[in-house]
């Protein structure tokens, strides 16, 4: 071909590609680096310690061992070095999940319909009352599960009220308790849920109901054959939000359950701090992360297969 030939269209469209896909990266290198630096680079570390020796005061020996991922199922005896089941870290798994799952529940039993109060009010109403819903959000964490706290201790409002009304007799024990942790932790993360489904309700036509209505379906009938349906993505999406963050609370469960009622977040804090088991902590840390992850996958497929079914 001569030199000064016109090059083919598609070789120019290949060429356009190329350079608009190397300048794509060259524009996304800083936030790149960011990511592998604050963000692979510590999980890589993490990943290094649980194939490492616990140190003997803290930190870790440079020797490799593979004790800490056993560790999280399994103990060895004291006396004669058999495995068996651990039998503490199994409770406080169950004991995660569980009151993820309960807190998930709970949030959506009084999400749901909190969000489709606020998405009912009138236009100009609907920010206040999003207002008043977010506005304890903006408070630190620890002050909000502390108000928790100041409502069901002993000498507590719910308690003197009750005492008051002759309801009971003497305070009832609520603190460091997993009823608790599965209010602190209601109260905590409710927005979380009521936002999401706020958004899906919002874009529910309206018209539909009527519809239903006009077919005589009963209030149940189009609840669960149109609310429901409809709403969905944002229902999954809040109960992710609300899931993944019950997993790892720390605050929660160390106010209101005093200690002793441990969860994950707290299991890992303790292998870092007082249990001087470094590789134990980032082996459990790995593990919650996998479960997350797995949580994730099935929000995205899920969430995927609604755009496939329009």
């Amino acid at each position: 071909m001569p030199l000064d030939a016109p090059a083919e269209p598609g070789a120019l469209e290949a060429e356009h590609s190329s350079r608009d896909v190397r300048q794509r990266w060259f524009l996304s290198l800083p936030s790149i680096l960011i990511i592998f630096f604050f963000a692979a680079g510590p999980l890589s570390v993490m990943l290094l310690y649980s194939f490492l020796t616990p140190g003997n005061y803290s930190g870790v020996k440079w020797e490799f061992s593979t004790d800490a991922w056993s560790s999280i199922l399994m103990q060895r005896d004291i006396f004669d070095d058999t495995l068996q089941w651990a039998d503490a870290h199994l409770s406080i798994f169950w004991r995660s999940l569980s009151l993820s799952m309960i807190t998930t529940a709970l949030t959506l039993i009084f999400g749901l319909p909190t969000a489709w109060f606020i998405s009912t009010r009138p236009p100009g109403r609907r920010e206040l009352w999003l207002f008043l819903m977010t506005v304890p959000s903006w408070t630190n964490l620890l002050v909000r599960t502390i108000a928790v706290q100041e409502m069901i201790r002993a000498e507590g409002v719910i308690n003197n009220v009750l005492v008051f009304v002759g309801i009971v007799d003497e305070p009832v024990q609520m603190m460091f308790t997993n009823f608790a942790i599965g209010l602190g932790m209601t109260y905590v993360y409710l927005p979380l849920m009521v936002l999401p489904i706020y958004a899906a309700v919002e874009k529910l036509d309206k018209r539909l109901l009527e519809a239903c209505y006009d077919l005589y379906a009963s209030r149940w009938q189009a609840f669960y054959r149109v609310i429901l349906p409809l709403v969905k993505p944002g229902i999954i999406a809040g109960s992710i939000l609300v899931f993944v963050p019950c997993l790892g609370a720390y605050v929660v469960p160390r106010v209101l359950g005093g200690g002793k009622n441990l969860m994950f977040g707290n299991l890992i804090e303790l292998q870092f701090g007082a249990g001087r088991n470094w590789p134990l902590g980032a082996s459990l840390s790995f593990t919650l992360m996998v479960i997350v992850m797995v949580a994730l996958i099935f929000y995205i497929r899920v969430t995927s297969q609604e755009r496939k079914d329009g």
